[in-house]
């Protein structure tokens, strides 16, 4: 039997996203974000409500970042976002991230989280809240890569959100092969 929640934002596994922008000043900003993914093949969108920081620097600047969130930076990520850029607009150093500016776009890249989408501004509907971004390029930090030179999930220990318990959970177990292991049903 089945249990009805009605409709809610629920959804498994949910990402945790830190966007990063510059403030009007130059100040690295970021915020947690974890209604978003992939909606073309260069293409992010997610959610961002019109009162956020976030959503006035991207459109003055055009451009962001997407951090994967890490098991080995959870408070840092959850400090930026239960902290309002608008009332601590050094929230980013406070969380006890570094940045460097992205090569590509105009957004910082957060030193400590080693995976980042570098994305232009599509469009932002203020009234749906709903971003979408140009994949402008994918870079990771040499530490989270395997012996082929690609993204280690295990070494990159990306986060979820679980929106039911609000608790924060490490993705990183196989247990099974895409594109494979369907075709024994065939």
């Amino acid at each position: 039997m089945r249990k009805n929640f009605g409709a809610k934002p629920l959804l498994y596994p949910q990402p945790v996203l830190i966007i990063g922008t510059y403030n009007a000043d130059g100040t690295p900003n970021a915020m947690n974000a974890a209604w978003g993914g992939i909606s073309e093949e260069k293409e992010i969108t997610i959610c961002i409500d019109s009162a956020h920081k976030t959503a006035e620097n991207l459109l003055q600047r055009g451009a962001f970042t997407v951090s994967m969130a890490t098991a080995d930076y959870v408070a840092a990520c959850d400090y930026v976002g239960i902290t309002s850029g608008n009332q601590v607009p050094d929230k980013v150093a406070r969380a006890g991230f570094h940045t460097t500016h992205s090569p590509l776009v105009d957004a910082p890249l957060i030193d400590e989280l080693p995976m980042v989408l570098e994305c232009r501004v599509i469009s932002y509907d203020t009234d749906t809240c709903r971003l979408v971004g140009e994949i402008v390029n994918v870079s990771a930090d040499e530490r989270v890569l395997d012996a082929e030179g690609k993204i280690d999930p295990a070494k990159l220990r990306p986060i979820t959100y679980d929106a039911v318990h609000h608790h924060y959970l490490v993705l990183g177990e196989k247990v099974g092969n895409a594109f494979s292991d369907g075709k024994q049903l065939k």
